[in-house]
């Protein structure tokens, strides 16, 4: 178990004051067997007149704030800490019927899992390449599979740090041989449905670690869940080459990207009022929570 204190600040800045309309929040982390929000505040300035709490269909956190004043500054602060218990995942762990590839889902799982097993790209550079982790020679061993597919990513694709909006075609992942972390997470993604196996999209923090191995940093990110028979949903993430929820704290599950965008609103005012948009993420082991919490 690790306490993980988490904070993330979105500022935007303005000339002169504007008016605001609805924005919508992802910022509050899943409640899930391996990880429990401990405690969390969110403050926004202004404050807003309205801010309403739900969850959507598939159970993420989803916060909506609507606002009466103008302001030339609108800043989301969170601050959160939470229970994180790292998992792995293991060949041994999957159902027999489903440790060779292809295998077929229980008939009772098919509806829920129909919307993750979607193709994202029917191009065929792209089937090319997700065969290209199946055997020809014999039956091909599942954990292999999603492992290797993992590791190749991180191994062969450049990371970049896109700041445009939105994600690249998978194909044009696979040609550029680089993406940020969403990127190479859609075409993980892509590929594996190719190879019917369902998957989500996943969103959340990173928590980093330094040359001595303390954790001092972190910063929002992405990766990939895929539904094996047996551990049920487990997270590899192909910018780090990791299988399991090491490091990673899950904020939303989706089928796309554009459903788990972390803040996204409106604003009133001319179009040059706009100057600056700043994002600053940390997350740390807190071992006084830690010890906190033993005690308790």
């Amino acid at each position: 178990m690790m306490i993980l204190a988490i904070r993330h600040v979105t500022t935007y800045h303005y000339k002169a004051p504007v008016a605001f309309g609805e924005h919508r929040m992802m910022l509050r982390p899943r409640e899930e067997r391996d990880q429990k929000v401990l405690d969390a505040e969110f403050a926004i300035t202004p404050e807003p007149s309205q801010l309403v709490w739900t969850q959507d269909m598939f159970g993420n956190h989803v916060a909506t704030a609507r606002f009466a004043q103008r302001a030339a500054e609108l800043r989301f602060a969170s601050a959160i800490h939470l229970d994180h218990a790292p998992s792995c995942f293991a060949a041994a762990d999957i159902e027999d019927f489903a440790r060779a590839h292809p295998f077929a889902y229980p008939a009772d799982e098919r509806p829920g899992l129909a919307p993750f097993l979607a193709p994202l790209s029917r191009h065929p550079k792209l089937v090319r390449w997700a065969t290209g982790f199946v055997r020809h020679d014999g039956p091909t061993d599942t954990y292999e599979l999603l492992v290797n597919m993992t590791r190749t990513i991180r191994n062969t694709f450049k990371h970049t740090a896109r700041h445009e909006k939105g994600v690249q075609d998978p194909v044009e992942t696979l040609h550029l041989a680089s993406g940020s972390c969403r990127d190479v997470a859609v075409l993980m993604m892509a590929a594996l449905r190719a190879l019917g196996i369902a998957t989500r999209f996943v969103s959340g923090y990173l928590h980093l670690a330094d040359d001595d191995d303390s954790i001092t940093g972190g910063n929002t990110h992405a990766w990939v869940q895929a539904y094996v028979p047996g551990p049920g949903w487990v997270d590899f993430d192909p910018s780090s080459g990791t299988v399991g929820n090491q490091n990673l704290v899950r904020v939303a599950v989706v089928r796309h990207p554009r459903e788990a965008i972390p803040l996204q609103g409106t604003w009133i005012g001319c179009a040059s009022d706009h100057l600056a948009m700043k994002v600053a993420v940390k997350v740390r082991a807190d071992a006084g929570a830690g010890r906190r919490a033993s005690a308790g």
